[in-house]
């Protein structure tokens, strides 16, 4: 049986958005996230994060300290109730040199991460939802036939006045719980 998913995007909508965060210490969940999750956990949904993480590309933090921070997040919120099965984030920048600046599939809008989530967890594509706050974030989703979610968190007002004319129609809400709010009214 294929498995209802929640994927998330991270800064902005899981956590405040801070400027190419990677430090614990300047971690904080965005508001209603945990309330949100756990009552989409209840709801039957599991969740991924998919991330694009081009502050390693331009040389702000190394992929360790992502990771480092990343393992935080995932353990506080598995101390909440709430399990992230995995994180899929992409380290590249089509436009600085180094090792990191390469074009890749798996940079969002591209597909890659979302292509591996969804074959590594057997997802329903069309029981799924993406959450994000940038448009990048929902052009994957509804090419794969994931529906897009706009949070009005992070970058999500200014994404909101971006989508005339992109061709994207997602549901767009106040955050995540707004949204499981919703997901629940139609239950």
């Amino acid at each position: 049986m294929k498995n209802k998913f929640v994927l998330l995007d991270r800064d902005g909508v899981i956590n405040v958005e801070k400027s190419y965060l990677h430090k614990i210490e300047d971690f904080e969940y965005e508001k209603n996230v945990v309330e949100g999750l756990l009552k989409l956990r209840d709801l039957g949904y599991r969740f991924a994060i998919i991330t694009n993480q081009a502050g390693i590309a331009r040389g702000y933090y190394t992929e360790e300290d992502y990771l480092k921070l990343q393992s935080f997040i995932e353990d506080d919120l598995f101390k909440k109730g709430i399990k992230i099965e995995k994180s899929y984030f992409c380290p590249h920048h089509p436009n600085v040199s180094g090792k990191y600046g390469i074009e890749c599939n798996c940079r969002k809008p591209n597909t890659g991460n979302f292509e591996l989530a969804i074959k590594e967890f057997d997802i329903d594509v069309k029981n799924s939802f993406m959450i994000g706050d940038k448009i990048t974030d929902l052009i994957p989703a509804e090419k794969l036939g994931i529906m897009p979610v706009l949070v009005k968190t992070g970058y999500g007002l200014k994404s909101l006045e971006e989508l005339r004319g992109t061709g994207l129609d997602p549901m767009v809400v106040d955050d995540i719980l707004d949204f499981a709010d919703n997901i629940e009214k139609y239950k």
